[in-house]
């Protein structure tokens, strides 16, 4: 074998070569641009054109949720006596998935319903399926001075294999924003994840911007009511961070608040969560990516319903101070929830569920109200407009001697001694209260 010995010349040579191989690979991952190529271009910020619109921020509101799920029979939606009626679509005394009765006296457009009173006379229920309903809802809500509503929208009831429901809740829809323009309240769009999956979770992407070019929903002639927050309009996503073995996961719903945001930071976001979302415990899924979802977003309303009674409240309440605290730090806006009371023995067909969590003629109510002011927070969510399935409503019920027969069950009622509107006016009170007026306290107010 022959053995080749470098001399000095080839030494050399080697050196240089290395030399130059260095430059080019430094070159390559070091590339100096052109001075004629242009910098990439950053994404401006949207920026919405505010003229006109009445409500530019949730701070200082008063809203509520309002479901708008319920239909008729003869009401043209095709869905019977949906969420009226109880399991495999019955809907007759003694099964039913109501537990409060609307109080119907003012309605103009009724339907009767298999239902009777005492004295053998029928009963009769509404639909938010026609627009004098929904109209008449938000004249109360102007009357008695609630700021306005998020229109639910429920993502399982709207996807293209349910025609029937996505048509209704745009019917509804329809109706609100028509409303809601004639009265001065306001109204934002609000979905509900319940019973979804991942599949629906990215599908509400493209309905709400289905929902932008049907309604031209961000026109401040055609909608001045829209809510906005933070210079955008405000759209709600509820139901991430729940320990209750959902089919969908926090990544998924963090998937989609970025493409709803995009890189201009598009629109606003409302998340719906958790009450212990902070602390990652109890109703909440032990994982941390929820609060880093959470600092992405504008606002969020911890879910509170179910969480607390009158007696246990103080207990539950003091973690609004520390919730606060969290969101400031982290630049993200609180809304608390509160609710009249709950009720769902209809529903489950248990009577000893009725006035699982009692009313106590406004007293709960006003102590959440009273306690989230005093906590420092500076709007409301109120839980809800017309929740009778689970007795949350705060619109006008039948009272306690009103309600029709329900077979071997029954319906709540507004207390006796109590006008059917008392947790109307009492929720305008509230409103009265975050708006700045003064001569409320811890005590609810007399009418």
């Amino acid at each position: 074998m022959m053995i080749v010995r470098p001399n000095k010349l080839s030494n050399l040579f080697l050196l240089v070569c290395s030399f130059f191989l260095w430059v080019a690979c430094s070159k390559d991952n070091n590339p100096v641009k052109d001075s004629d190529e242009e910098p990439e271009e950053e994404v401006p910020e949207a920026v919405y054109d505010e003229t006109g619109c009445l409500y530019t921020s949730y701070t200082g509101l008063v809203m509520a949720g309002y479901q708008g799920w319920f239909a008729a029979e003869g009401d043209g939606s095709n869905r019977g006596w949906y969420h009226y009626q109880g399991p495999n679509n019955t809907f007759k005394p003694g099964v039913t998935n109501i537990d409060f009765w609307p109080d119907v006296t003012e309605y103009t457009k009724t339907y009767k319903s298999p239902f009777q009173y005492a004295d053998g006379s029928d009963a009769y229920l509404y639909s938010p399926y026609d627009e004098e309903s929904v109209d008449l809802h938000f004249k109360w809500m102007k009357e008695y001075g609630l700021d306005g509503v998020h229109m639910q929208r429920f993502v399982g009831e709207i996807k293209p294999s349910n025609a029937a429901g996505k048509r209704h809740f745009n019917q509804v829809l329809a109706n609100a924003l028509k409303a809601a323009k004639k009265y001065e309240r306001a109204i934002s769009v609000m979905y509900d994840l319940s019973g979804s999956n991942s599949e629906d979770v990215a599908y509400l992407e493209q309905d709400w911007n289905e929902l932008q070019q049907t309604f031209d929903l961000f026109n401040n002639f055609e909608h001045p009511t829209y809510l906005r927050h933070n210079g955008k309009p405000l759209v709600t996503i509820w139901g991430v961070g729940f320990n209750d073995n959902r089919r969908y996961t926090v990544s998924d719903v963090s998937r989609l608040v970025d493409r709803l945001k995009g890189p201009s930071n598009k629109v606003s976001i409302m998340l719906g969560v958790p009450y212990y979302w902070r602390t990652l415990d109890r109703d909440t899924e032990n994982d941390p990516a929820l609060l880093e979802l959470i600092k992405k977003v504008d606002i969020i309303m911890p879910w509170a319903v179910g969480r607390y009674d009158n007696n246990s409240y103080n207990n539950a309440a003091g973690t609004m101070v520390m919730d606060l605290m969290w969101c400031k730090q982290n630049g993200v806006d609180y809304v608390p929830l509160v609710f009249p009371g709950f009720s769902w023995g209809n529903m489950h067909n248990d009577p000893s569920l009725y006035h699982s969590i009692p009313r106590l003629k406004g007293d709960f109510l006003w102590k959440q109200v009273a306690g989230a002011k005093g906590a420092g927070a500076a709007s409301l969510y109120v839980a809800m407009f017309d929740e009778v399935d689970e007795g949350t409503a705060i619109f006008k019920c039948a009272r306690e001697n009103e309600v029709p027969l329900n077979g071997p069950l029954q319906f709540m009622g507004i207390e006796q001694d109590l006008p059917s509107d008392h947790y109307l006016w009492l929720t305008g009170q509230a409103a009265n209260w975050f708006h700045g007026e003064s001569g409320y306290g811890s005590v609810r107010p007399d009418r």
